[in-house]
């Protein structure tokens, strides 16, 4: 089979496709997965170093960029189309997935119009814009959450979990010895996330004794790198401190505990990995999707949340403190998020377009 999967921008949409042509790779040496993306995205500077091709658009996101930016991103629509048409010729694939990101609405759609069968993936709660439209077009609809699919029709929708990379879905569930470290990862997105970053460094000094006993991972973003760095010297304590985590399935298993945002990806490696997390949802995020996904988690018990607005470094290391003093918390919100993982979410999404592929060609 040949699988062309568009989209990308940030690692939320990007890395759900890669897990995706992971599984189709993982099938058959013989499946061939072409991205189709933009050269601004992470994903210019990932799949190259991971082995998977990629063909780039010139289209640009609309909402929330103002009028001037919006009417020239709004003209850049009929040449991504034409460009995905001449992209999609010449790789001529059985199946066109989108998973979110600038490139997935001209390229499914234009697979749609040339007759190909056609797929997107819904990370988040709430769809975002461009899938309330593909979904309309695309004979399958994957989403994350149960309480999603009720956004799409009936008859097209899957609820199969967010698509996870197979190093993480098969990563194993730390299990601390009584006298360990306790690990505490801290990540922001690919980007990092300032307010979090600065957080994290005024909830040091009110973290008392837990401090002797903490071992950090810290990933920043390559902006607070060196501030974040010198935070934690300043403070005497060790850390390792990474502008981006490429290996982040070892990193979750050094992790007790987990400071993030509420993407969808990210929800989907926690719940896999079963890992206890405190989210400060990114509240400018489109419809607060982060907050919607953060509050599945929390209302089943498996996460804490702090939002933004509340964030200090006070309010932080409460929160820290109280769970890393009280293992058997820690354990029950491990359960209650390996629970809600589906580290099959990739498989189950390949099955789908196979069988969408057959029924195309019967």
């Amino acid at each position: 089979m040949r699988i062309a999967i568009a989209g990308g921008g940030t690692g939320g949409h990007l890395f759900p496709g890669v897990a995706i042509a992971e599984e189709f790779r993982r099938r058959s040496g013989e499946n061939e997965v072409l991205f189709i993306g933009t050269r601004r995205g992470l994903e210019a500077r990932v799949l190259p170093q991971i082995g998977f091709p990629l063909a780039t658009l010139e289209v640009e996101g609309i909402k929330g960029r103002g009028i001037a930016r919006s009417m020239a991103a709004l003209a850049k629509i009929p040449p991504s189309l034409i460009q995905s048409r001449r992209i999609i010729r010449g790789f001529e694939p059985d199946v066109v997935i989108g998973v979110g990101g600038y490139a997935s609405g001209p390229a499914v759609l234009a697979a749609r119009f040339m007759g190909l069968p056609t797929a997107i993936a819904e990370q988040n709660a709430i769809p975002g814009e461009t899938n309330k439209i593909l979904g309309r077009f695309a004979d399958r609809i994957f989403v994350s959450f149960p309480e999603t699919a009720r956004r799409f029709r009936a008859d097209r929708v899957r609820v199969t979990g967010n698509p996870i990379r197979a190093a993480i879905a098969g990563a194993q569930r730390r299990e601390r010895k009584p006298g360990e470290p306790f690990g505490l990862l801290i990540f922001g997105g690919s980007q990092g996330a300032h307010r979090i970053n600065l957080a994290v460094l005024e909830a040091l000094p009110h973290l008392g004794e837990l401090k002797e006993r903490l071992r950090i991972i810290h990933q920043t973003g390559k902006d607070d790198m060196e501030t974040v760095t010198k935070g934690y010297r300043d403070q005497a304590m060790e850390a390792e401190v990474l502008p981006f985590i490429t290996d982040m399935a070892t990193a979750y298993g050094k992790a007790d505990l987990l400071v993030c945002r509420a993407g969808a990806t990210s929800i989907a490696e926690i719940t896999a990995s079963g890992k206890a997390a405190i989210f400060i949802p990114f509240p400018f995020a489109v419809n607060d999707h982060q907050t919607k996904n953060a509050e599945l988690l929390v209302n089943r018990g498996a996460a804490a949340m702090i939002p933004e607005r509340a964030l200090t470094g006070e309010s932080l290391s409460g929160v820290i403190r109280r769970l890393a003093q009280d293992p058997g918390k820690i354990e029950e919100m491990q359960r209650n998020a390996a629970s809600l993982g589906n580290a099959r979410a990739a498989a189950d999404i390949v099955d789908e377009c196979m069988a969408l592929v057959r029924g195309t060609k019967a």
